[in-house]
């Protein structure tokens, strides 16, 4: 009898390769396709040794190779491409079946297509996969959506090749339908304010304290050993002790500065947006990469006056890192917050707790940080904000006077820290007792009668105002 394969993947570019020889790896049966063949032959030839790949030059022998019920995961782009595959196999497949997209999808892409295939009795599994290509290869952090039934199929498959962090897996149930691949566009969203505010660090040690790029990989590798230890502190002070070797240059002064992006970060602002949840530090983070990518208005505005600079203390660098952690907090908080008012919206149940432990490991944003949240959420998993837990309050306690300091001497040097200042303004925001909103609803009321609440009574409002007269102009 010829052998099955437990699960298939098509498209073998790098993410879609190294999840099908993680896979391998892990002792499955995995059958291998993609629309040009040699890639597909290539896998095979450089790493048959791994475990048993039954390769698939069509569509139909891909399916024939699977066993019931079939678990077929798409590694292909985005999008249109990501429609016609399923276009493709989806006439192949039978009732209980599966789908699984493990690209970058839309999570709106998403509930649209679970839907289509629910009602051919087709299981559609939009799952984020975040770890790069070493992660796919080594074991990342996996957020599957789609049915519970569908998870009961394909469930222990994708634990046994994630991440693990004390024996417990980077991977669980999201929730129905969009839920999987919205918690990775939020957890990417997260990624790019986590991104801004190390970039401000450094440029504030760089050009406020004057410390070669060096000198300040060793500063972020002593933070990397304390509260800040994370994936991407370790990377920082990697890419910062760097040396051109065709210059002999600090590396990350040859790289030009415009930094990139493939839509994530954008979807999670808009997304933001049309749910009502402030996420201002994910937005400047977004932005700031839109600012970077601007070189002709960077150009322009290059002649502009700034503010004299002037000497800083080297214990500036302590209030750096308290600045940063603070703000790494409001950050979290913002993306935890959006994460749960999606649930509410979409009746998906997610575990926010569960969330900051599959994270853990695996995935870009992994760090120490995520035990405290999952604590938090342990301790109350309805809590409005994580800056009310205990531990992260006293923590933005203790940071207030270096925050703050870091904000106002970073503006009198004309250093940008729209991360900082930003998330410094929503916790201020927050903790207001009355915020200049009712000003401005007043002036919605006046240009507009879009109407009022009052503190003392209930119901809404309108008031009939008037201009006073002015005099003519010449009078």
């Amino acid at each position: 009898m010829t052998k099955k394969a437990v699960i298939g993947v098509t498209g073998l570019a790098t993410m879609g390769r190294n999840l099908a020889r993680n896979l391998a790896r892990h002792g499955h049966a995995v059958a291998v396709h993609n629309r040009t063949p040699a890639r597909t032959k290539a896998l095979v030839t450089e790493y048959g040794h791994e475990g048993v790949f039954l390769p698939a030059e069509t569509p139909e022998e891909f399916v024939r190779s699977l066993e019931r019920p079939r678990r077929i995961v798409i590694m292909v782009k985005a999008g249109a491409a990501t429609d016609a595959v399923i276009q493709e196999f989806a006439p192949l497949l039978e009732p209980g079946d599966m789908i699984v997209d493990g690209g970058n999808a839309h999570f709106e892409d998403t509930r649209r297509r679970e839907r289509e295939l629910r009602e051919r009795g087709i299981h559609f599994v939009g799952t984020g996969i975040s770890g790069g290509e070493e992660g796919a290869l080594n074991g990342p952090s996996i957020m599957p959506g789609g049915s519970p039934e569908s998870y009961e199929a394909l469930g222990p498959l994708l634990e046994s090749i994630a991440a693990k962090v004390e024996g417990v897996p980077c991977c669980t149930h999201v929730g129905p339908d969009g839920a999987g691949h919205f918690v990775k566009m939020v957890h990417n969203g997260i990624e790019y304010a986590d991104m801004q505010l190390i970039a401000e660090a450094y440029d504030l040690l760089r050009h406020g304290l004057g410390m070669p790029p060096a000198e300040i990989a060793e500063v972020f590798r002593s933070w990397n050993n304390g509260r800040l230890e994370s994936y991407l502190i370790e990377i920082t002070a990697e890419v910062l002790a760097h040396t051109d070797p065709a210059t002999g240059r600090p590396f990350v002064d040859v790289v030009v500065d415009q930094a990139e992006q493939k839509g994530t970060g954008r979807w999670t602002v808009q997304t933001a947006l049309d749910l009502g949840v402030p996420v201002s530090g994910i937005a400047e983070a977004v932005f700031a990469r839109s600012l970077s990518g601007s070189p002709r208005l960077r150009e322009a505005a290059r002649r502009l006056p700034g503010p004299s600079r002037f000497k800083l203390e080297q214990r500036f660098a302590d209030d750096v890192e308290q600045a940063l952690y603070a703000s790494k907090i409001v950050a979290y908080a913002q993306g935890f917050n959006q994460i749960q008012a999606a649930s509410d919206e979409y009746g998906w149940g997610i575990d926010l707790g569960a969330m900051a432990t599959i994270w853990r490991g695996g995935c870009i944003i992994r760090a120490r940080f995520l035990d405290r949240i999952r604590a938090a959420y342990a301790a109350d998993p309805r809590t409005p904000t994580l800056l009310t837990d205990d531990h992260f309050a006293g923590a933005l306690g203790d940071a207030q006077d270096s925050w703050r300091t870091v904000v106002s001497i970073s503006a009198q040097l004309g250093i940008p820290t729209p991360g900082f200042a930003t998330a410094l303004a929503y916790y201020d925001a927050l903790r207001a007792e009355r915020l200049p909103a009712a000003l401005t609803q007043a002036q919605r009321d006046f240009f507009g009668a879009h109407t009022y609440r009052r503190v003392d009574r209930e119901g809404s409002f309108h008031t009939r105002w008037e201009l006073p007269d002015r005099p003519e102009v010449g009078a």
